[in-house]
């Protein structure tokens, strides 16, 4: 039975899009999910896979071009400039975060797609808003550029579900580790970026102090709930700004102590830098009952299952291909 769902990627080679286009290509079938960034070099990584179209999100004539060409009624729209790189550019992060979001939005009120799914972030959350589970209903005063594109989009969002009767769905990721790809300039990246580095030379410079605790996930639970979202029926969502989404927390020095399970040479020093102040002024933990009550989420991983599985991975894909 043929897929009713045509899908299109927006922002589909960063860390999040190019784990959720083989997910969902592996759901839907690669003749049903069209990936699409800005990097025309994308073409050759995913054209073995599924198609592919050379996109930039702020071009709403070349949106609309791609979405009647393949017939798209589900957009997954991911392209966004991170909190640490939004800092340097202040104006096209909100320019690409928020016009970005706007062309999309038009097209579903416009009754061209039927369903989008945008993601926020705990960068929505401040120094005022409560640190220790984070409830999903609390002060949001965000003090990065990213964070503020992602609480007027969330904003955003409702409204044009109340008032347009569109649906968008929207998660608010915590930090989120994974191996398929390179960090993309957020505050969490170290979390990524000590585990090649402890497999390469078993030294690792952190950007943030020690005992800096913030919320974390792994990719797989991340593109699970992302999914799990989506095909959740409409009637279950009952957030339409965006869900709290919790995996695990844990510091720089918890992190390294576990890896040290299974690199005990690991040595770790750490100097802040400037990302030290947005991670001061985002939550520890996160209180994500309201996914869990209102369309079943349940994370998979914990801190030391992911560990070993990131170790396991980068680990084989140093092995020479036989």
């Amino acid at each position: 039975m043929p897929s009713k769902e045509k899908i299109l990627v927006i922002g589909s080679q960063g860390q999040i899009g190019i784990e959720l286009v083989e997910r969902l290509r592996q759901i839907y079938g690669a003749d049903n999910v069209v990936a699409s960034d800005v990097k025309e070099i994308a073409r050759i990584d995913q054209s073995h896979t599924g198609l592919y179209e050379t996109l930039n999100v702020l071009n709403a004539n070349r949106v609309h071009e791609v979405v009647k060409d393949h017939g798209i009624n589900e957009v997954y729209l991911l392209a966004a400039l991170l909190s640490a790189t939004a800092e340097k550019d202040p104006a096209f992060a909100w320019d690409l975060n928020m016009n970005g979001l706007f062309n999309v939005l038009n097209m579903a009120k416009e009754g061209i797609l039927s369903k989008i799914y945008w993601p926020s972030s705990i960068a929505v959350f401040g120094p005022t808003t409560p640190k220790k589970n984070t409830p999903q209903f609390t002060i949001m005063e965000p003090s990065t550029v990213y964070g503020i594109s992602k609480q007027a989009g969330e904003r955003w969002c409702e409204y044009y579900v109340n008032k347009y009767k569109v649906d968008v769905r929207s998660l608010r990721y915590p930090g989120l580790i994974g191996w398929k790809s390179a960090p993309g300039g957020g505050t969490t990246d170290y979390a990524v970026q000590i585990f090649h580095d402890a497999l390469k030379t078993g030294l690792y410079t952190c950007f943030l102090e020690e005992n800096t605790e913030l919320p974390m996930m792994y990719m797989p639970d991340a593109i699970k709930a992302t999914v799990d979202i989506m095909q959740a029926e409409r009637s279950k969502i009952g957030i339409h700004s965006a869900y709290n989404l919790n995996g695990f927390s844990f510091s720089p020095k918890e992190l390294a102590e576990e890896i040290r399970k299974h690199i005990p040479g690991l040595k770790m020093t750490c100097k802040p830098d400037f990302r030290q102040a947005i991670a001061d002024s985002w939550p520890q933990s996160i209180d994500d009952s309201r996914a869990r009550s209102d369309w079943g989420w349940k994370p998979e991983f914990n801190i030391g299952q992911m560990t070993s599985d990131m170790l396991i991975n980068l680990n084989n894909q140093k092995k020479p291909k036989s």
